[in-house]
């Protein structure tokens, strides 16, 4: 090695010695449980440094997300991302996720409201909570608002995420409003979603009923590759992904009465759920292939 070499090797090393002191510290504060966790469960140490790492190779290289409007999430305070549900499980709110903590310039982390059956499920639930995620009801979400967090709300449920595929694109019904009652209430602003690429990546073809109640859950998907290949089949197809964040509807203009009028609540609904069918067709339009 030259003379000249020298003091560029230098550097390369220092950082691999950073990186080991720093896993060495995070290991050690792990076993030694000096870390925090909120009062939802949410350990944002461990989601950074682990969770993160194992999202992002599934978000940037076999979905390969492109990523729009990110500028649209404001930089601080509390804010609600309504957006569409797809995919047979749940994996559009996971790279939402990374999206969002990735690449927003504020580095903001989303909270995501998830169904009651998520906080059953062995694993699944301590995963979750970890995230950040915690119960779809109003009063977590109003709490989290009111702590200035990003919360992530998907009002079509199992609806959406467990639809034919011959309905893919298809927005259902978002409920009665309750999120839009929730903005109003903590006058933040909404921000319409659009996920494109997570309907194709388990095209669901049928539904079996039957095997479904008997587990508890609420649809149980037959799809080209699964149950007929086993746990191979599990594996959702590498689709392309577009997740584009809309221009926010602002809501602090109303006055306190408003969260309990039901006219505003479903106008304002309708007009969320317009703007994230309407953005969905025209990602779509521009959509070159499903894969690439």
């Amino acid at each position: 090695m030259t003379h000249e070499e020298e003091p560029l090797a230098r550097p390369r090393e220092g950082g691999l010695e950073r990186r080991v002191a720093g896993g060495l510290a995070f290991l050690r504060r792990r076993l030694t449980g000096d870390y925090e966790v909120d009062d939802f469960g949410y350990d944002e140490e461990l989601t950074d440094q682990v969770l993160m790492s194992l999202l992002r190779p599934v978000y940037e290289k076999y979905f390969r997300v492109e990523v729009k409007g990110i500028e649209n999430i404001p930089s601080k305070g509390g804010a609600l991302i309504v957006a569409n549900h797809s995919g047979t499980l749940p994996l559009d709110g996971l790279m939402m996720q990374v999206a969002v903590h990735d690449h927003h310039p504020a580095g903001r982390h989303l909270r995501l409201l998830a169904a009651d059956l998520v906080f059953v499920l062995p694993v699944v639930n301590e995963l979750a909570r970890k995230l950040g995620h915690t119960l779809a009801c109003a009063e977590d979400a109003e709490r989290l608002l009111a702590q200035g967090e990003l919360v992530g709300v998907m009002p079509e449920g199992f609806k959406g995420i467990g639809k034919p595929f011959s309905e893919r694109y298809k927005l259902q019904r978002f409920g009665r409003g309750g999120f839009v009652s929730t903005a109003l209430r903590h006058g933040a602003p909404i921000v319409p979603c659009s996920v494109v690429g997570a309907e194709e990546i388990y095209p669901m073809i049928g539904n079996a009923k039957t095997l479904a109640r008997l587990l508890g859950f609420p649809y149980f998907p037959i799809t080209p590759t699964f149950p007929w290949l086993g746990p191979l089949g599990a594996v959702p197809l590498p689709t392309k992904w577009t997740i584009q964040f809309g221009e926010p509807i602002p809501t602090d203009g109303y006055p306190p009465e408003a969260a309990e009028d039901p006219m505003l609540m479903f106008n304002l609904t309708d007009q969320v759920r317009e703007q994230i069918q309407h953005t969905l067709y025209k990602l779509l339009v521009q959509r070159r292939s499903v894969f690439f």
